[in-house]
């Protein structure tokens, strides 16, 4: 643990005279204390650990081109030959032809956001009478979508989806097709119930409008694509689908690879093009980029090539069969533990659960405080708040454990006469908006209801969760984003 005193140097100014190498190591050691430990097996979200003998070669790979710079491969061909063949191993997994083409990027974000781009430029090249570009999102794709719609400027236009499978309404989607679509979108799987839309519908409906059609597998490409060469019986996802023009595929989530590194794949090199951006406006060098980023440490590339070469598909295969065996032995627990259950049926290793008689949020606070954790999702429409598990082989085996704490922690939250009611919480904050004078004094009463204080991190957050749930859905990003504002001091 580090010392005070070393903690204090290292906060908020430059040390005069550096630091000794055990001084720093023992005070980035301490920073630690309160982050929850992912490699315990009880961190359900965020982090996938393939095992120690893995992560060990993965590390080592990845220092080894910590500092190699993937902004120019003439200066490091090494990274144009360790990316061509992530891309080419990967497009193997989605059953892409030759034809087919791809770029390593820092995540799915940014995988999203190349895809949306490229969508929007390929618009503007073909289509140029579309001048308010429109981008049908079914309300189950992830916000990393709503995000490029903000910076590329684009309409996201939202369309239902099957309240009980939380599957993608087709004909939802096909009516909402206008002269200005540029894109529809649809998930293999939606991260938040873990269910495959229905691609190979979606594909027809793009296919007859002469749409491009994303299909977003940033969690889903390597799992999915690994259970369907193991025998699971599963929908088409992939580039095998008519229709289906790009893919995204994270390798830092279920290829287990150290972060940042995703992939995003098109159906042919065109298309790909208008994903690039060069420039040679100023005195600069000339500039060149696949993606969003320029400069990029080549540590990811190494380490995911690594890996993978590493687990190989045999490996890959173990990896499934344990975290989908796991998975099946978690989903039935919860749905036997009486006010709980699993929303919808997940067709690979992600799901949610919900209460129905309790604050779902007070859950997990109660789960925290005996070492796990699990993802707090807010209320949508007729989808009640609810908790989201990401299983993977470095928690398959504490799902006994898991449903243990489940157990004791529904019984405590039901038995605490305390614990925050949601009808109350519900029925302050519309007294708040209707009552309240100014903007400034919505906000600070919400803020006081919530109990947020600047510069601190919450213990607990069942009260602001409940009352970020209650609010509209602008009022809720507004309210994130003053919190995140007001953390950072």
């Amino acid at each position: 643990m580090a010392s005070n005193q070393s903690i204090q140097k290292l906060s908020g100014t430059l040390p005069f005279e550096g630091l000794a190498k055990n001084e720093i190591f023992d005070a980035l050691d301490g920073f630690k204390a309160n982050d929850v430990p992912w490699r315990s097996g009880r961190l359900l979200g965020y982090t996938y650990d393939p095992g120690e003998d893995a992560l060990a070669i993965a590390h080592q790979a990845y220092l080894r081109y910590l500092t190699e710079n993937g902004l120019d491969w003439t200066v490091f061909p090494s990274l144009h030959m360790i990316e061509t063949d992530l891309i080419h191993m990967v497009r193997d997994l989605l059953r892409g032809d030759q034809k087919v083409v791809g770029s390593v990027t820092s995540g799915g974000t940014e995988s999203i956001l190349c895809a949306v781009k490229t969508a929007r430029d390929y618009a503007r090249a073909t289509k140029p009478h579309i001048t308010r570009p429109e981008m049908i999102l079914p309300e189950t794709a992830h916000g990393a979508f709503h995000k490029a719609c903000h910076y590329f400027d684009i309409k996201p236009v939202l369309t239902p989806y099957d309240t009980e499978t939380f599957r993608a309404d087709v004909p939802a989607i096909q009516n909402a097709i206008s002269e200005n679509t540029i894109l529809i979108v649809a998930s293999a799987p939606g991260y938040a119930q873990g269910v495959i839309d229905p691609i190979a519908a979606i594909g027809q409906v793009a296919q007859a409008a002469g749409l491009l059609f994303h299909v977003d597998a940033c969690v889903g490409g390597i799992h999915l694509s690994l259970m369907r060469r193991m025998g699971y019986s599963l929908p088409d996802f992939d580039f095998t689908v008519p229709g289906v023009t790009s893919i995204s595929a994270d390798l830092h989530k279920y290829a287990y690879a150290p972060k940042n590194i995703s992939t995003v794949f098109y159906r042919n090199s065109d298309l790909r093009f208008h994903q690039y951006f060069a420039n040679r406006r100023n005195t600069c060098y000339a500039l060149v980029n696949p993606a969003v980023l320029s400069t990029k440490s080549g540590g990811p590339y190494a380490a995911a090539w690594a890996l993978m070469q590493y687990l190989g598909e045999s490996g890959y295969r173990r990896i499934v069969q344990k975290v989908q065996d796991a998975t099946e032995n978690f989903v039935a627990g919860i749905n036997r533990i009486d006010g709980l259950r699993v929303l919808g049926k997940p067709d690979m290793c992600m799901f949610s659960f919900t209460a129905d008689d309790f604050n779902i949020f007070e859950l997990a606070d109660r789960i925290r405080g005996k070492g796990f954790y699990m993802q707090p999702q807010f209320t949508h429409g007729p989808t009640p708040a609810n908790l989201h598990i990401s299983m993977e082989w470095g928690c398959a085996d504490s799902v006994d454990a898991g449903l243990e704490v489940l157990r004791e922690a529904t019984a405590e939250v039901r038995a605490d006469k305390s614990a925050i009611n949601l009808s109350t919480i519900r029925a302050r904050v519309v007294e708040i908006l209707t009552t309240s004078k100014s903007p400034d004094q919505v906000e600070a009463n919400l803020r006081e209801l919530a109990g947020l204080t600047s510069g601190q991190l919450p213990t607990k957050m069942a009260r602001i969760n409940s009352v970020l749930d209650a609010l509209p859905d602008e009022l809720t990003e507004y309210m994130l984003c003053d919190f995140m504002n007001k953390v950072f001091v």
